[in-house]
């Protein structure tokens, strides 16, 4: 079916076109809107969630709200994590919010605690990237689904043993500007869940759904940080502006790739 999903590039509404991103992914995803009238599915709708990279918690929030489950949000800047917690006490959410700084290497939660497992665009900081979905895997309960929306390499053709030189170089100066270590593509992710033995593996690429957006923004003098979350480490706006030029340049040739990818942990342990 042919998806009607998209953003139109003269949207300013930034908060809100992020929520529907948001919403759109759980829907991509099979995550029901509601649990159904007559009770059915109520195993469905997530009843605890974690955001890993949550930024300042916008979608722990957005969630928490909508399912009236609890999520707990970990990122690495005490900053974020405070202004998270702020904003859910701000809007009545701090009953079932709480952010923390931890290590999305080294999760502070228990082996299966949560029936999502949420990650929007936290994937490209980590450095050890089969790390990162063992541990999704890991505190993700028996049946319950990950959800991973990152910022990728295309994939491999038949036969590449690697990106070209020139894509490396690219790749090497985006990483320089915004602190990134090495680029994966969403083949990698599904890889490595495969071998964990994840089920009812799904991916797409959404690079032409955010590109118009995408490309408002940066020709906008916004604060691109607060609205991409891309640039978690706050720097100027002139270098994030750079920053995000070669963002679009290796957008538009194809080699970097809006991916979103979806499975859920085997009931039984594989």
């Amino acid at each position: 079916s042919s998806r009607r999903y998209y953003i139109p590039e003269d949207r300013t509404d930034h908060v809100q076109a992020q929520i529907d991103l948001i919403d759109e992914v759980l829907k991509w995803a099979g995550v029901p809107e509601h649990e159904n009238e007559n009770g059915e599915g109520r195993g469905n709708i997530p009843t605890k969630v974690v955001d890993v990279g949550c930024g300042i918690g916008g979608s722990s929030r957005h969630i928490a709200n909508k399912y009236g489950c609890t999520a707990s949000g970990i990122t690495l800047s005490p900053y974020q994590a405070n202004r998270g917690n702020e904003l859910a006490k701000e809007q009545g959410l701090d009953g079932l919010t709480d952010f923390r700084v931890a290590d999305a290497l080294e999760m502070p939660f228990d082996d299966n605690s949560f029936d999502l497992v949420w990650s929007l665009e936290s994937g490209e900081h980590m450095p050890d990237k089969e790390k990162f979905v063992n541990e999704l895997f890991r505190v993700a309960m028996p049946g319950g689904r990950i959800i991973i929306v990152t910022w990728c390499h295309r994939d491999l053709e038949k036969g590449e043993t690697g990106l070209t030189k020139k894509e490396e170089k690219l790749l090497a100066k985006i990483n320089r500007a915004y602190y990134l270590p090495r680029w994966c593509s969403v083949d990698d992710y599904v890889k490595l869940l495969e071998s964990k033995g994840a089920t009812d593996i799904k991916r797409e690429d959404w690079s032409y759904i955010i590109a118009p957006f995408w490309k408002a923004v940066i020709k906008s003098s916004l604060n691109l940080k607060s609205i991409l979350g891309l640039a978690k480490s706050g720097f100027s706006t002139q270098r994030g502006a750079y920053a995000m030029f070669l963002m679009l340049r290796g957008f538009n040739k194809g080699l970097i790739k809006f991916g979103l990818i979806t499975c859920t942990k085997p009931k039984q342990e594989v």
